[in-house]
């Protein structure tokens, strides 16, 4: 499903070329729970914006479903990214404004789905997620752990093949983090290929299989016995 190859993205600073990833080869089978991990300024963070389309690499090609991404244009990644891939993130990033529904429908919207429809896929994600009522509660009506959830709602509301998890916890405490991990790990149950980064050991345990990303490199990639 998800392939890079030789994937190098560089930055300027000061005057000097940084490597943020440094000719990253790397296979993710549908379906598969795969965690990211590695010190600060390894490139993690970097790699989750390739793999998201939020940024092209410099050199090398990024591949999903066969499809050369790195070769489109930015109106077909921007479709790519709306309906195959959905984002956590670790301070959820929800509208102040807006209610928990309004949230979760965002995406909906964007995507040009009638009142109708919205309404009945936003009322089914809430119901999963179990916040049926906390519909209409603003983002600071609501505890951390119920921010995340809807955060997850808005993710998967276009039905996406591909989560990307950028430290979902870190803003959160232990308990609260816990029940975010089990509602993410029940994403790959339910056949979704899913990508977390992180920086807490006993959750990059957890998956499946593990990278470890050192100066842009990759230096391990583990199966692992969750």
């Amino acid at each position: 499903m998800i392939r890079l190859d030789h994937v190098s993205r560089i930055f300027n600073v000061g005057g000097e070329q940084v490597h943020a990833l440094d000719r990253v080869t790397l296979t993710v089978k549908e379906g598969e729970y795969l965690s990211i991990m590695g010190p600060s300024g390894s490139g993690k963070s970097t790699l989750l914006n390739i793999l998201g389309l939020l940024d092209r690499p410099d050199h090398g090609t990024y591949h999903i479903d066969d499809q050369n991404t790195t070769r489109l244009g930015d109106d077909r990644q921007a479709a790519i990214r709306r309906h195959q891939i959905g984002f956590i993130f670790q301070f959820f990033h929800l509208i102040p404004r807006l209610s928990a529904a309004d949230n979760v429908a965002l995406p909906l919207m964007l995507a040009g789905v009638p009142p109708r429809q919205r309404r009945e896929r936003v009322s089914h994600a809430l119901a999963r997620f179990g916040l049926t009522d906390r519909a209409r509660h603003r983002p600071d009506q609501l505890s951390g752990g119920q921010r995340q959830r809807v955060a997850i709602a808005r993710a998967v509301i276009m039905n996406p093949a591909i989560i990307l998890a950028d430290e979902p916890t870190g803003n959160l405490d232990r308990a609260s983090g816990e029940e975010i991990i089990q509602v993410i790990e029940s994403l790959g149950k339910a056949g979704l290929t899913v990508l977390i980064v992180t920086h807490d050991p006993q959750i990059g345990k957890r998956a499946r299989r593990s990278i470890r990303l050192v100066d842009g490199r990759i230096v391990s990639d583990q199966e692992q016995h969750a």
